[in-house]
């Protein structure tokens, strides 16, 4: 039970996460990784050894301790997770693993001076509240998607029947169910979640729906990563006719229905999300501007789908923009980094419109920036993150 002197244990630590909080959090993962191995396949090495999970958890412990007063101020963080937890398949057995490995990070970081009991007592309550909003949240999900329509509960078996090369790094995997029965519908944008063995090692990862919705089959579309063991596997070793476990789709990341002009922009494997996006938009009569940047033509994927639509589409405006030329490919648009000036000749006139984008960080930060200062309202200017959520500021 969270009482209100644990509420203000909490938040007087807020300057320590404030300062401190990645550290503590990378002793965290260490800690938790190394002792309880049964999680390890939950995690993505490539976001540790990066500091990105750690950095998301501590900005996500930093918001809590802030609002642990105010929780409805956390906004959509809350929804976040809970739909990376869905299409991981994290479980209520996995929770009090955190929190052992939690505390225990607190007191071996801060010390016993700073992390006294009674501080520790404040935080166990406070994990254990927000241990059950997800818990429970999660469990309804969870029962939503088994009882739909050709929805399921864990793993799921599905068989490749096709596997395309859409550009030099990006191939993309279509995925049929293996018992021959109905898919869950999804919404655009969302994601799959997918359990791999590889070498008798299992791993988890999400994976962009990069089609549309069509009630018989998955797609999702993997950029090869140089050192990234999913993505390897299955550009090298995952071959037609071979089957994979998928999750249940998930993601709050979705294209809302609106009349006002949509504005898609991805940078690099960023535009996998848009493809569906795009697909649903158009099915409406609102005018939209797809804006895509990439290094060089070799490694722009589905740019001839993209560009039959706009032929087929008069309200569809599209535009590439390349990091370089290659000499070899299709020109683009422009070349160069896509900044003010650029975007601003590529948006809709109308500034009232919705605005989707997606890419490396540095890339989202730059077009959150220049999507403000070119007056597009910032609530309808809405971003996801591939992998742990971070900040942009």
């Amino acid at each position: 039970m969270l009482t209100a002197a644990d509420r203000a244990i909490v938040k007087a630590t807020v300057p320590l996460l404030e300062s401190g909080g990645e550290a503590l959090t990378t002793h965290f993962y260490q800690k938790m990784l190394s002792e309880y191995p049964q999680v390890r396949p939950l995690f993505n090495p490539a976001h540790q050894s990066s500091g990105a999970q750690p950095r998301a958890l501590a900005n996500g412990l930093l918001m809590y301790a802030r609002h642990i007063d105010e929780l409805e101020q956390l906004g959509d963080l809350l929804a976040k997770i809970i739909n990376k937890h869905v299409a991981l398949q994290i479980l209520p057995e996995h929770y009090p693993i955190v929190g052992t490995c939690l505390l225990q990070a607190i007191v071996e970081v801060l010390g016993a001076d700073i992390a006294t009991p009674e501080v520790i007592a404040a935080w166990g309550n406070a994990y254990q509240q927000l241990a059950d909003i997800l818990i429970g949240a999660e469990a309804e999900v969870y029962t939503a998607k088994a009882e739909a329509l050709g929805g399921w509960r864990g793993v799921r078996e599905f068989k490749l029947v096709n596997k395309v090369q859409e550009s030099a790094e990006i191939v993309s995997f279509y995925l049929a169910p293996a018992d021959g029965g109905a898919i869950l519908d999804f919404a655009p944008g969302q994601y799959i979640g997918l359990q791999l063995m590889i070498d008798g090692v299992e791993m988890r990862r999400n994976y962009s729906l990069s089609a549309a919705a069509n009630g018989c089959q998955y797609r999702i579309s993997v950029k090869r990563e140089p050192s990234g063991k999913a993505s390897n596997y299955l550009h090298d070793r995952v071959q037609v006719g071979e089957s994979l476990q998928l999750f249940p789709p998930s993601g709050e990341f979705t294209l809302s229905h609106s009349d006002k002009p949509l504005v898609l922009i991805s940078g690099g494997v960023g535009i996998t999300p848009t493809l569906a996006m795009l697909s649903h938009a158009l099915q409406s009569q609102r005018p939209v501007h797809f804006i895509h940047c990439a290094r060089n033509g070799q490694v722009h994927a589905f740019r001839d789908w993209i560009d039959a639509l706009a032929a087929e589409h008069p309200r569809l405006k599209r535009f590439y923009l390349y990091g370089e030329e290659d000499g070899v490919s299709r020109a683009a648009d422009a070349i160069g980094l896509l900044d003010q000036a650029q975007l601003e000749q590529w948006l809709p006139e109308d500034r009232d419109l919705d605005a989707y984008f997606l890419g490396p960080k540095g890339f989202m930060a730059a077009v959150k920036r220049q999507l403000k200062a070119a007056g597009v309202p910032e609530a309808q200017s809405r971003y996801e993150f591939f992998g742990p959520a971070s900040a942009l500021e």
